[in-house]
């Protein structure tokens, strides 16, 4: 019961991060299959999945293709009821279900100035007023989850599910460009991206050089993954 996933360069996808993390973070069987987002050749790879077009995708073990993050999540979710995916609370599920479905369809102005990249963190970056909003907006978000679920650090519903799954990147993208969070939001995002799972995804993908380097900010900057590891 093996699923194939399709997935982009680890360093810069972070829609192939959320995907891959449904089934690492989960225990569900997974051949990943890496699409040539910055070789030219994404198009090409990805003509057995028509229609899908976008990574990432999953075919799973009958055969059926399933695009979209959104939708491999509920599918997953559906088909493996004893992995955890969502919330076992009906209160929690419907709050986790709402802060994915925002994430995916919102926060333009976090994803157009600040892309997900896994290999430096940089100082002195300056957001505009949009990422500064994108950002409040975030963390009220987030400050409701915890409301709900009633935990007060860690993951936002007590134990890991979907929602931190969605919300890595985000993270990534608050750590990687050093943006202005509260100190609990802050300490959220370095658990996230000290998962075991996120270091061994950034680890393969710094594997992999580029020239020129996508994202790249002339900037003073560390190296993404901290020495904790």
């Amino acid at each position: 019961m093996t699923y194939d996933l399709y997935i982009g360069d680890r360093s810069f996808s972070s829609w192939s991060l959320r995907g891959w993390l449904m089934f690492d973070k989960f225990a569900i069987p997974v051949r990943p299959h890496m699409i040539g987002l910055y070789s030219g050749t994404m198009a090409q790879d990805m003509a057995s999945l028509a229609p899908a077009r976008l990574v990432p995708a999953m075919r799973t073990p009958e055969g059926t293709v399933v695009g979209e993050s959104l939708a491999m999540a509920e599918t997953l979710a559906e088909r493996h009821p004893d992995a955890g995916l969502w919330p076992t609370d009906p209160a929690q599920r419907a709050t986790a279900r709402w802060l994915c479905a925002e994430m995916v369809g919102g926060f333009s102005a976090l994803r157009g100035d600040c892309p997900m990249q896994l290999l430096r963190r940089y100082q002195g970056f300056q957001p505009s007023d949009k990422v500064l909003a994108d950002l409040s907006r975030i963390e009220t978000l987030w400050d409701h989850a915890r409301m709900v679920s009633g935990a007060k650090t860690g993951c936002l519903f007590g134990t890991y599910s979907l929602a931190d799954v969605f919300y890595t990147p985000v993270a990534a993208r608050i750590l990687g460009y050093g943006l202005p969070v509260s100190a609990a939001a802050k300490d959220y995002c370095e658990a996230l991206v000290g998962d075991d799972s996120v270091h061994r995804w950034c680890t393969e993908g710094a594997q992999v050089s580029y020239d020129p380097e996508p994202y790249k900010l002339d900037l003073p900057s560390t190296p993404f993954m901290t020495s904790a590891h």
